[in-house]
């Protein structure tokens, strides 16, 4: 109806290919960069998305949450490089990928050879994040979230959107989670790098948590 306030959205973004992405390796506390070709398809995905009267425009942010490995803060810098200034943004260790613990670095194939039976959303990580430990996190974070949705929404305070640049498990969790499914459905959604996801409110009611979009992102050249 004409006249309603917007009603604010969670902005999920995965960071760039690196090579442990592009090979499978788990990739959680380890600083890996984005590769040459994730650099420029960030790029590409920014100028697409990223803009006055784009799906990701400045003026509707009210903060963005960045991950602190480097990968995803130069993901950050790419999205937003291009305007004349970067929304407000935190660096924080509430959005990490999930601590893979003793399977860091290692590749699917190779976790199987030492626990046949393993699946990260059943059984979590040896010496790492546990699901219960996981999901404790990222409800966390979406709390956080939905208080500053809560202000615009219901009091006129800040901006509609919250922006968050993550990691692909992490990110898979907040989706399942968002929409109050158990963590474990997080294997349903694939999260692309450079894939940005809307996450938003059915029925104007913020009691309906909704997934509006997946893996909105520049085409390939």
């Amino acid at each position: 109806m004409s006249g309603q306030r917007p009603m604010p959205r969670l902005i999920l973004v995965r960071h760039g290919e690196t090579e442990w992405s592009l090979s499978g390796r788990h990739t959680g506390r380890s600083d890996i960069p984005l590769t040459p070709h994730g650099e420029e398809r960030t790029k590409e995905t920014a100028l697409v998305l990223v803009g006055e009267g784009k799906v990701i425009d400045i003026k509707n942010i009210c903060n963005v949450l960045v991950s602190p490995r480097i990968r995803a803060h130069r993901t950050f810098h790419l999205m937003f490089d291009h305007l004349p200034s970067p929304p407000p943004h935190v660096i924080t260790e509430e959005v990490r990928e999930w601590d893979y613990g003793d399977y860091e670095g290692l590749l699917p194939s190779e976790i199987k050879e030492r626990n046949p039976k393993w699946v990260i959303w059943h059984d979590g990580c040896p010496n790492g994040e546990s699901t219960a430990d996981m999901c404790h996190r990222v409800d966390g974070v979406i709390d956080k979230v939905k208080e500053y949705h809560r202000q615009w929404h219901e009091e006129g305070r800040g901006s509609r959107d919250v922006v968050i640049i993550a990691h692909g498990h992490f990110n898979r969790v907040l989706i399942s989670r968002w929409i109050s499914f158990p963590l474990c459905l997080g294997t349903h959604f694939n999260v692309e790098p450079t894939g940005v996801a809307i996450l938003s409110y059915n029925h104007r009611n913020l009691a309906e948590p909704a997934l509006s979009a997946l893996n909105l992102y520049a085409p390939p050249q």
